[in-house]
Order: C-alpha cells, then sequence, then structure tokens
C-alpha cells in the first residue's frame, strides 16, 4: 500500500494556486527577479519521515527563517537569561522592520529585525568563523546537508541595507550592540542569504519538534528548555505584526521569510514548509498562509485543538504466578502528569498487604519528568504500605532504579521472563 499523504499535499498546493495576488520583495533587488509561480510544500513526521511536493527542489534564501535557529544557538551556547539581558520576548504589534525599542530600551523580541541583529551580535567568532559562517555550520547539521549562501543577494541586500544599518545604528546608541554595528548588520544579512529548500527547512523544523533531538541520527542537537523557549517566542512573535491572526486561524508556531518561505512547528507532531514568494502587507507569503490554514484545519493541527489524554495509562491489569501473587500492570502510551495521576488513582485501590506488583513500562513512548517524579513517588508510597515493586523497563525509561527515597527497584527485561520466574518461588 502506497500512503496517500503525498496526494493529499498535492491536493492542497492544487487548491492553493489559484490566489495570484500579493508582490514579491522588490526593496532587494534580486528577490524581485524570483519566480511568481513557484510552489512547494514539505512536511516532516516528528520521527523524521519527509514528504514534499511541488517544487520541492528549488533553493531559495532563509532570510527571517534562520531567526529562531540563531536565537536557538545563543540559547544553547549563552543560557537563557544571558539572552533575555540582551533582547526580550514580547509581541511587538509592529511591522519587521520598524526602528524601535521597547521600554526597557532592549528590542522586544527576536523575531523582529532589531532583536535579530542583536542575537546575531551574541555568536562569538570562533577559529577565526565570522557568525554567519558559524550559524551556516550549525543549519547545515539540521539540515542534514551542507548549506551554501547566496552570494548575489547577499551583495543585492547589503547595498540597500538603509533600514538594517539604521537599526543598528540605534542598537549602538543604547549600548545593545557593543561592537561595529556595520560589520554585525553585513553579517546578519549574510546568514538571511543561506539557501534551503521546504525539505531542508523541514528538517530543521523536526529537531524542534521532537524536543531538540534529531529525528534521524537521535543525536540531541538542542536541550529542550531552549526548544520551549524559541518555539514559544515563535507562537507570540514569529508573523510579526499579523502574529494575533495566525495565532487564532492557524494555531502553529511558525516563521516567515521575505522570500516567500513559511515554517511551522507543531512540538510533538510535525513541520511544515511552504514556499510561495508573493507576500502579502505583512512581508508573509500569500499562498503559503492559505496552505498553513488549510492543512491545520484539515488535520487539526491547531495547538488549542490539543487532543485529551489517553482515558487510561493501563492496558491491562491481571493477577497471575503462584496463588495469584503478583498484580500486574501493564502501561502503554505517554507518561505526563495526567497519565500519572490516573495510573496514581489506580494503584491506590492495591490492597495494604504484602503482595508483590509488577509495572511494565514497555510499552511507554516518553515519561515526562513531572511523570516520572510522581511515578517514583508513587512507587515509594506503595513500597510503604508493604508491597514488592517489580519493574520490567527495558528501555531504560527511568534512567535508574532507585527511588526518591533511595530504594533500590528489581528491574527486569521482559515480562514474561519475570513472571515464569516467579511462579517457580
Amino acid at each position: 500500500m502506497k500512503t496517500p499523504l503525498p496526494d493529499y499535499l498535492v491536493h492542497v498546493i492544487d487548491a492553493c494556486d489559484t490566489d495570484n495576488s500579493g508582490r514579491l520583495a522588490d526593496y532587494i533587488p534580486e528577490l524581485a527577479n524570483a519566480n511568481p509561480n513557484r510552489l512547494a510544500l514539505a512536511l516532516s513526521t516528528v520521527d523524521g519521515e519527509v514528504y514534499s511536493v511541488g517544487d520541492d527542489e528549488i533553493e531559495f534564501t532563509i532570510q527571517s527563517m534562520s531567526k529562531p535557529f540563531t536565537y536557538a544557538y545563543a540559547l544553547q551556547k549563552l543560557g537563557i537569561d544571558a539572552v533575555l539581558d540582551k533582547v526580550g520576548v514580547e509581541p511587538s504589534g509592529e511591522a519587521f522592520n520598524q526602528i524601535s525599542l521597547g521600554n526597557d530600551r532592549r528590542p522586544k523580541n527576536p523575531m523582529i529585525n532589531s532583536g535579530a541583529i542583536t542575537t546575531h551580535s551574541l555568536i562569538s567568532i570562533k577559529e577565526g568563523l565570522q557568525g554567519a559562517e558559524i550559524l551556516r555550520e550549525f543549519m547545515s547539521e539540521l539540515a542534514g546537508r551542507e548549506l551554501r549562501f547566496d552570494d548575489a543577494v547577499y551583495q543585492s541586500e547589503v547595498k540597500t541595507a538603509y533600514r538594517n544599518l539604521s537599526i543598528g545604528y540605534m542598537l549602538r546608541t543604547v549600548g545593545i550592540l557593543e561592537s561595529d554595528p556595520v560589520d554585525i548588520v553585513n553579517d546578519y544579512i549574510r546568514q538571511c542569504s543561506i539557501l534551503v529548500t521546504v525539505k531542508d527547512l523541514v528538517r530543521m523544523g523536526s529537531v524542534l519538534a521532537n524536543g531538540g533531538v534529531d529525528p534521524k541520527t537521535g543525536k540531541r542537537l538542542l536541550n529542550r528548555a531552549v526548544v520551549r523557549q524559541v518555539l514559544s517566542v515563535m507562537m507570540s512573535c514569529g508573523m510579526y505584526d499579523a502574529a494575533g491572526d495566525w495565532l487564532t486561524t492557524v494555531g502553529i508556531p511558525a516563521k516567515s521569510g521575505v522570500a516567500g518561505g513559511i515554517l511551522g512547528v507543531l512540538p510533538g507532531q510535525v513541520s511544515i514548509a511552504a514556499f510561495s514568494p508573493k507576500l502579502d502587507e505583512h512581508g508573509n507569503s500569500v499562498r503559503g498562509i492559505e496552505i498553513l490554514e488549510r492543512l491545520s484545519r484539515d488535520m487539526g493541527l491547531h495547538l488549542m485543538e490539543g487532543t485529551s489524554s489517553a482515558q487510561t495509562i493501563v492496558q491491562s491489569h491481571y493477577l497471575t504466578g503462584k496463588n495469584a501473587s503478583l498484580s500486574v500492570y501493564v502501561l502503554r502510551g505517554v507518561l505526563k502528569f495526567t497519565e500519572a495521576e490516573m495510573l496514581l488513582r489506580t494503584l491506590q485501590c492495591e490492597p495494604v498487604n504484602k503482595n508483590t506488583i509488577v509495572i511494565d513500562l514497555s510499552q511507554i513512548s516518553l515519561i515526562h519528568d513531572v511523570g516520572k517524579r510522581m511515578f517514583l513517588e508513587g512507587i515509594d508510597r506503595l513500597i510503604d504500605d508493604g508491597h514488592t515493586l517489580l519493574l520490567v523497563d527495558p528501555e531504560q525509561r527511568l534512567d535508574h532504579a532507585r527511588t526518591h527515597k533511595d530504594r533500590i527497584l528489581h528491574v527486569y527485561q521482559n515480562l514474561e521472563d519475570l513472571i515464569e520466574k516467579h511462579k517457580e518461588l
């Protein structure tokens, strides 16, 4: 069987191909020469499977879609507090290139140009490499291939960068920038000239969707706290002065670029990228917005439509072993707060006597920190009640086999072997 998803994506771009409104980003001369009819769409699942249709091999400059990744890099290297000292996180309600600061004299957020230029200035030169080259290497790792600069677009934008230079001088005047604003602005523009395809973008976005881990390699590239910070700012600020409309209609953390790209990332589910060069008055791709709106509506991707947790975390419960001495709980799914509360509520019905409780975690796909804490607290209380606890945890989801009270737990690799062993006792 062939999955119908590629056919559905073709249907989506065909349905959105009729809108010819908008205009090219002609304030950058090289972008004014783009083919206005280009249209592409890609989607990556959280485990790294990429589907793409349309002009999915066509490269275009990343432009402002580089901002979330630059922000992530700075947060990862410097820490959240150090970056917050320089750049805020409040929606500006202004155009992306507005020459303004917040009341505290910081840029309002890292998604507008003043905040992005400031964030770029935080990238320390290492081994003789400028910030743009460091970021190109970082984004190449996220994309899973070597990305390159578009020198023609860079040169074109540098020649007309009067507004960004004005922002740079303003930032230098108030002490936000600590070195030559011309050098910083020029290197920031070079950062924006990195070439990507929609397939590159969703591969990069899949790292954010997967909590900072590259789903293709299993390598952790970003801390989970960094990813949460980046996606939060993308949700509230990524679409500039259209952020409120985007939140209500699409409801996916996103970032746009004036070359016509839009990247959306829904944590734990998908990353989506669309490309169509004609822009609306906010600088966002007209057909890209229509595509993301349709996908969100059709696929139920709006963040505020979050599906409820599983009705139960316990897949099955039964008694077995010699004289029915084993009380076995087989768990399935994700152990977050809601599921942990359900489990503890179930376990509290165990009678207070010295029986043996077996908890099988082999079908648990993820244990959240709060789920882990609650689970271990529950185990301590069961032991306090006189029970013996045995765990089946072949994937070592709990990382170690000790409770909060430093009790060593008995961990097995296989439920069947555990049961068979205790039948003999």
